[in-house]
């Protein structure tokens, strides 16, 4: 047998799905990536994401020569060409089986379904579902049906994992091919898509993201409830950019776990509080994928509750500069945007924070900041995305009450108490106080000091507003 591996979301070699099945049932293997610049720009693709996967792509090519597989790069401008760029790639090769992991996006799906229609009647299609422990369909309720708060989707989620033991990787690929074709270099840089992100902090490859989540597990898992919400402590895994572009894959992340706690059972993950908060996160955004998957109107810029889609939102493009820019007058808010400009990354609780002061404070349509996520963050990741400002909107499923809006400042208190995280991102700030940094013009520093904004809005009056708003239209 022939076969054509088609990279996607999973740019490894090791725990690959698809991958694991074409080795075992070819003779000779390809691989083959397609970059598709035009889509990636209508997906509102981060420039530092499209050149973090050009960079893990040499890496990919590198770790695929050594098992004898030539990865092949091709260039269309839109999904709606790949049919027939693998069409040709399969007549020039001499194909007859294809292989690539499923992606759940609704444009990815509709690609893959006009791939199988182009290919179906002369090439073997087979696809896997890699990117979950649990794919969409195997966490349902006692009724059958999709699940759409998380708590309970949780609990079956665990039963079902430990039952299955799901999350165990596949075993590593020890056979070899003999090098047929040479392998096409890998693009340096795309036009359209200029990086100006300092991407040494997020070095490429799977062995990076490996040794990433190694000392995560080794150094900071245990503490990880403790520390997670702390902007200025690295408690967090950062290792989203490497779930997101299946560098990683999910199934590696709790072995890790499992290994790291000197455990030989996933049940027992739940007796270190750290770990299972840990393990939380990655089901949140398995929770989020299977939402998009039984729902995809949510990829269409449509909101989960329908009834939310009639809420009179402002749109006042000098707010949403100034939130863009962190130049709202708050300072955790402003910070924590610098952050992401600078660096392509937010972190977790500074995304719920900002996303709320838009939606909330604000009182900006979400689908601006959603749009403007995906256009800055290297993690960007529609569901996970999606999920979070639809989270904080209340508009989305499970959401926070609409009544529950995130003080700012009272986040900045709590959670950058000495102002450390403010003062490495807004340095104009840097001379206050632990108790000025916070909300400088409301505790006595002259305005006339300070090179930095006076707050664009009055929180506790846009903070009643907003909620007689959702009150109004009757949304719960």
């Amino acid at each position: 047998m022939r076969g054509l591996h088609w990279f996607r979301a999973d740019l490894r070699v090791l725990d690959n799905t698809a991958l694991y099945a074409a080795f075992k049932k070819c003779d000779v293997l390809f691989a083959v990536y397609i970059i598709t610049p035009k889509t990636w720009q209508r997906h509102d693709a981060a420039p530092a994401k499209v050149q973090f996967i050009l960079n893990n792509l040499v890496c990919l090519s590198e770790q695929c020569r050594k098992l004898g597989i030539p990865l092949l790069i091709r260039q269309c401008d839109y999904f709606s060409e790949c049919p027939k760029v693998l069409s040709t790639l399969c007549k020039e090769f001499n194909i007859d089986t294809l292989f690539y992991n499923k992606q759940y996006e609704y444009d990815e799906m509709r690609r893959d379904q006009m791939v199988l229609k182009k290919l179906g009647d002369k090439i073997t299609v087979e696809d896997f579902d890699d990117q979950l422990i649990m794919p969409p369909g195997t966490v349902l309720s006692q009724q059958n049906c999709p699940m759409q708060i998380f708590t309970p989707f949780k609990k079956v989620w665990l039963k079902k994992v430990s039952e299955t033991e799901a999350w165990k990787p596949h075993a590593p690929i020890k056979r070899s091919y003999q090098m047929t074709t040479t392998p096409d270099p890998v693009p340096s840089s795309l036009e359209n898509f200029n990086c100006t992100i300092n991407l040494e902090l997020w070095p490429a490859g799977e062995k990076a993201a490996q040794k990433r989540l190694q000392k995560f597990c080794h150094d900071s898992i245990e503490k990880y409830h403790e520390q997670r919400d702390f902007p200025s402590i690295e408690g967090t895994s950062q290792l989203s950019p490497y779930l997101a572009q299946g560098i990683l894959s999910p199934t590696q992340c709790v072995q890790a776990i499992v290994e790291t706690l000197n455990h030989s059972s996933f049940d027992k993950i739940q007796e270190n509080i750290g770990a299972a908060t840990w393990l939380s996160e990655l089901i949140w955004r398995e929770f989020y994928r299977h939402i998009m998957f039984f729902h995809p109107e949510i990829c269409r810029y449509k909101p989960f509750k329908k009834n939310t889609d009639n809420i009179p939102w402002r749109y006042d493009e000098n707010d949403f500069k100034n939130w863009c820019e962190g130049k709202t007058g708050f300072p955790l808010v402003d910070a924590a945007m610098r952050q992401l400009n600078q660096t392509g990354w937010m972190h977790n609780r500074l995304r719920m924070v900002v996303a709320m002061f838009l939606s909330k404070t604000l009182f900006l349509d979400w689908r601006m900041g959603e749009k403007y996520f995906m256009q800055h963050l290297i993690d960007g990741d529609l569901a996970a995305n999606n999920g979070g400002w639809q989270w904080s909107a209340s508009t989305g499923t499970d959401a926070v009450p609409y009544f529950r809006i995130f003080n700012p400042i009272t986040q900045s208190e709590r959670f950058d108490s000495s102002g450390d995280f403010i003062r490495q991102y807004c340095p104009e700030l840097a001379h206050l106080n632990n108790k000025q940094i916070h909300n400088p013009y409301d505790r006595g520093v002259s305005p006339n000091s300070l090179n930095y904004p006076k707050p664009i809005v009055n929180y506790d009056q846009m903070r009643k507003k907003v909620i007689a708003e959702f009150k109004n239209m009757g949304i719960r």
